[in-house]
């Protein structure tokens, strides 16, 4: 048996995301590739999770998520932004929002199903489509500012369009969308009759008085849209793996139908720790989003006065940065290869994300989720950057 991986997925393999790492700890370089912080969440989140180990919440939780969890999460988004929803039948737990997607895209699309996603498009996305036998089509977000053409959204759809998959704010780019952008996509949404995945995991970092709206809040989206998002990154509590999903309760029964048969349940204690951070007061949310703001301006000054052209970042803890200023003589991938041992420094090459790669040949992700200290020594490191 020569191949037995299955035609569908013979694209994919280890992700430049374990390469990069590598080469980091080859070379002793600070790892500003992947996207998780390096410092402990909130006390109460992490003692409520060491609490419920010791009550004994050590065995498997309802498939699901525990009744207290979906609650929290049906009252966060009904405080947050006015979402009413049933935490019984409108509300799921899942292993993270990875497993999140990825059991929606199996449940939603059919072989041959289309999905529109926007590009540059998180990796996991087009592994979850093949696997469900879909075809991902990207739409492109134009540098530097990652503004959405909605011509070119609506030039993407057609009658075997099935799904949009909309990531706000959006990784790999830190772009938030508008108001505009996101009337854009419920109209098409809605005259296309289509649903609509939001992946809205970094919706608590937002910049620069910037405002996360989720689309199923616009008229007419809820009954189309399926809503994740996650602990992970609000909490930093990346290791935890605990998503949710919510949206119309056909919707949630047609994906537990999915999820049952991937990991059916998961981290009990965890749960309990993600009820403690979401009934944080929302002054202690919004002060765990806006310090990656500062996070964000050490690292960007410092890629600037490097010489890269960094573009505007509104949320996440992501940046891009043009290599083009640099005159270095090759691509991203070269770049991003080099990088760590010429300076001790780990980047992600964007090309990875885009369709055409050669088409973000000159652009290079960064993660700032990362201790004040590690950025300043990242950004001197990257000052004196000598890739001759």
């Amino acid at each position: 048996m020569d191949q037995p991986l299955i035609e569908r997925l013979r694209g994919f393999s280890t992700t430049i995301f374990s390469e990069m790492s590598q080469l980091a700890v080859k070379h002793g370089a600070i790892n500003l590739g992947q996207g998780f912080p390096d410092f402990p969440g909130p006390g109460e989140v992490l003692d409520a999770a060491v609490d419920a180990i010791r009550a004994g919440h050590n065995q498997y939780p309802p498939g699901h998520g525990i009744p207290e969890l979906r609650h929290a999460i049906a009252e966060h988004q009904r405080s947050w932004y006015g979402l009413d929803l049933d935490p019984l039948r409108e509300v799921m737990v899942s292993a993270g929002a990875t497993e999140a997607m990825s059991a929606a895209i199996l449940a939603l699309c059919e072989v041959g199903d289309e999905v529109v996603a926007l590009e540059p498009t998180y990796d996991c996305y087009a592994g979850a489509v093949a696997m469900a036998g879909g075809v991902l089509k990207q739409v492109r977000l134009h540098e530097p500012a990652y503004s959405l053409d909605k011509a070119e959204l609506a030039a993407a759809i057609n009658p075997r369009t099935r799904l949009l998959i909309i990531n706000s704010p959006h990784n790999p780019t830190g772009h938030v969308l508008t108001a505009d952008e996101l009337q854009a996509i419920a109209d098409l949404a809605i005259a296309h009759d289509l649903i609509v995945l939001t992946d809205e995991v970094y919706e608590h970092m937002v910049f620069d008085d910037r405002c996360h709206t989720p689309l199923a809040t616009l008229p007419g989206m809820f009954e189309r849209t399926v809503t994740i998002s996650s602990a992970g990154k609000t909490f930093s509590v990346t290791g935890w793996k605990i998503g949710w999903l919510s949206g119309p309760a056909a919707f949630m029964d047609a994906i537990h139908v999915t999820k049952q048969n991937m990991t059916y349940a998961n981290g009990t204690p965890s749960q309990h720790g993600v009820v403690a951070g979401l009934s944080l007061p929302r002054e202690r949310l919004v002060e765990i989003g806006t310090g990656y703001q500062r996070l964000r301006d050490i690292l960007g000054n410092g890629l600037t006065d490097a010489g890269f052209d960094v573009h505007p970042v509104g949320g996440t803890f992501f940046m891009m940065a043009d290599i083009t200023p640099l005159g270095f003589d090759g691509d991203g991938y070269e770049f991003c290869r080099r990088l760590p041992e010429r300076c001790g420094v780990a980047a992600i090459p964007a090309q990875v994300f885009y369709a055409d790669p050669a088409s973000a040949s000159h652009l290079v992700r960064f993660c700032f989720g990362k201790r004040s200290d590690v950025l300043e020594e990242a950004a001197q490191r990257l000052r004196e950057l000598a890739l001759d």
